[in-house]
């Protein structure tokens, strides 16, 4: 369905969604009703916000998934015009697209109310997108269901690619200890926060991240920056900071974007993960994961201060 014909340094699987972003004053108890402050619409789910990011940072990009047939036109348009790749990009009749209800609050905490549709029972579906991850240098696998992602890593694996699991806040309910450990050993990278960290450890009966037997693992701390564990070695990655934080949905998505810019343009690990904070604090800028999209140059200028000094 459109998008550029180039061949992907990046496949990206993950839900593309229908976001609806509210804020209160703060959460209600329990049977208690609290006023919404503001309500937005807008594009979002894992895979649209990475894929987006990376190829509007320059990144080739393929977006690899599932949508309703109710999904807007003009978010078709959106991803489109931002020269994502998409001949694996479907609608499919059985399921309507996939939304989140995200609502915040005034100490921006953040609570989520999804519907899981098609990319959540995908392996139901009879349609393995592999096309796309079989050219791909990094194929990044977030939020989406455990089974049909680990049959398409088995599917393409080789010593050329490069694997990314990042399970996202789904890493405590659609992942359980075999199906983690299963996508872990096929895996070369782990993302994480520091909240699906605690779901990793328990299932890999770990009492810290440098305990896991994994080629490489990056945790994000919001505020406090984020981490690299690789080689036996944990590097602090440092926070760039943003202009003013207004809504933190899709920062940690940004930051992984950020990342594969950072590796389509051979800079070295930490460097692109200094990259990646530096995408991510313009998302927090605005309302919205795909808002306040900056340009590359935009990014590096921001990074800039920090590269080499790891």
């Amino acid at each position: 369905m459109g998008g550029r014909h180039l061949r992907p340094f990046l496949s990206v699987y993950g839900h593309i969604t229908i976001d609806q972003i509210m804020s209160v004053d703060e959460f209600p108890g329990t049977n208690v009703s609290v006023d919404i402050t503001s309500k937005d619409t807008h594009i979002g789910g894992t895979g649209t916000n990475i894929a987006v990011m990376a190829s509007s940072l320059g990144v080739p990009t393929a977006l690899c998934g599932f949508v309703g047939n109710d999904f807007p036109e003009s978010f078709s348009e959106f991803i489109r015009s931002k020269g994502v790749i998409m001949d694996e990009f479907v609608k499919q009749d059985e399921y309507g697209t996939a939304q989140a209800m995200i609502i915040n609050d005034g100490k921006k905490e953040q609570r989520v109310f999804f519907y899981q549709g098609p990319q959540g029972s995908a392996s139901s579906l009879n349609n393995v997108l592999k096309k796309n991850a079989s050219s791909s240098r990094y194929i990044h696998f977030s939020t989406g269901d455990p089974k049909y992602y680990i049959e398409i890593m088995n599917a393409i694996r080789n010593d050329k690619k490069k694997i990314s699991f990042d399970p996202a806040q789904e890493i405590h309910r659609m992942w359980n200890k075999d199906s983690f450990r299963n996508a872990l050993e096929l895996s070369d990278i782990l993302f994480c926060n520091k909240y699906e960290a605690a779901s990793a450890l328990k299932y890999m009966s770990a009492n810290s991240l440098s305990e896991i037997d994994a080629k490489m693992i990056v945790c994000t701390k919001g505020i406090e920056g984020s981490e690299l564990y690789k080689n036996g070695k944990v590097v602090k990655i440092p926070t760039v900071p943003a202009v003013r934080t207004s809504d933190a949905t899709g920062a940690g998505d940004a930051y992984r974007a950020g990342f594969y810019a950072g590796m389509y343009n051979k800079y070295s690990t930490t460097d692109s993960l200094i990259i990646g904070a530096a995408a991510a604090s313009f998302i927090v800028e605005e309302t919205g994961a795909l808002s306040n999209i900056p340009t590359l140059d935009m990014v590096m200028e921001r990074a800039d201060r920090y590269l080499g000094t790891l």
